[in-house]
């Protein structure tokens, strides 16, 4: 469990987490671990270590989960977490589990399992959060790293495994309320601070046009291409649901008018004074068609939107570089 350090007595233990601070070398080795064993859409994982002080949540450490093929069948990845915290420990670093991060490949993290595996951390330690990296828009100019954590709504959905339409619909969920962002500041030491001073004193100047370059359309066209990929989703799940929903009707139908024929022949029987028809249990004629899950659904309206956000924020960033291009040339010419 992550600990925590009260500022006074009064303060409550129950805080949520409201910010996210990372020292700057977590963010390092995170990104190092992808230059290592990441490629293209390889997702690579590790686990997060600090504490919470407050509503703070602070990350001061990390270490990365080990790349391991099906030969190495008597991997456990739990007692290797145990066995790096515990060295951890030794050697007097925070050694307390706060979470885990994830890379992303185009921003494309929404699923099942990182639900499951979000689920199973926040319900242990409530303070987790996952951290999803993007290397590819990191790549464009512009650190892409973002925190998450499960919404209270949709924690007690998951607790009580209730993922049905009317459990839903009674809970009022939708894609917008399933995750909830918290704000990250990247922190560095007075002494890191001074020696990235000293680095930049010393470097030679850096060109930096790449900055202004308008040929971004590979990245654009990925993501639009990832966005109508979702959407092609979303079509197939929307017509699993009105088959499902077509069935289900079809079978009311056919139980109505199988009970208002044995209401009829019992109305014969008893005007020839015989005994009516012994009664039938319903449930086993007439099975219920099994509903499409709907936690799917969310899932892929939830990385739709995602994908909108992230076309909406490239765009704007370029037409912004459109405008000012415009403007340097008219004013050169």
């Amino acid at each position: 469990m992550a600990s925590r350090r009260d500022t006074s007595p009064g303060t409550s233990l129950e805080s949520s987490v409201k910010q996210v601070q990372i020292e700057g070398l977590v963010v390092l080795k995170i990104i190092k671990h992808y230059q290592e064993e990441g490629q293209g859409s390889e997702v690579v994982q590790g686990v997060l270590l600090g504490l919470v002080v407050d509503d703070r949540l602070e990350i001061t450490n990390c270490f990365p989960f080990p790349q391991h093929t099906e030969d190495d069948a008597d991997f456990d990845e739990v007692q290797y977490q145990m066995e790096m915290m515990r060295s951890l420990r030794h050697v007097n670093i925070d050694h307390l589990h706060v979470g885990w991060y994830q890379s992303t490949f185009f921003g494309s993290f929404m699923s099942r399992a990182l639900l499951d595996s979000q689920f199973s951390y926040q319900h242990a330690i409530e303070e987790s959060v996952v951290l999803i990296y993007d290397p590819i828009k990191t790549a464009q100019g512009s650190l892409s790293l973002k925190a998450y954590r499960l919404t209270p709504k949709l924690m007690e959905i998951c607790k009580e495994k209730d993922f049905s339409t009317e459990g839903l619909k009674k809970a009022n969920m939708g894609y917008e309320s399933m995750f909830e962002e918290v704000p990250i500041v990247i922190k560095n030491s007075h002494l890191i601070n001074v020696l990235l001073w000293e680095l930049e004193d010393k470097s030679t100047a850096v060109e930096k046009h790449e900055l202004l370059s308008l040929s971004s359309s590979s990245y654009h066209e990925k993501s639009l291409q990832m966005l109508m990929d979702r959407v092609d989703d979303m079509c197939q799940d929307i017509s699993k649901y009105n088959n499902f929903s077509r069935s289900l009707s079809k079978q009311q139908q056919q139980k109505h008018q199988y009970i208002q024929r044995r209401q009829q022949e019992n109305a014969q029987r008893q005007s020839r004074g015989e005994p009516p028809l012994p009664e039938e249990d319903l449930s086993k004629l007439f099975k219920p068609p099994q509903p499409p899950p709907r936690m799917d659904s969310l899932l892929i309206a939830g990385q739709i939107n995602t994908y909108c956000q992230t076309v909406k924020e490239f765009t704007s960033q370029n037409l912004g570089k459109l405008f000012m291009a415009e403007a340097l040339q008219g004013h050169g010419s």
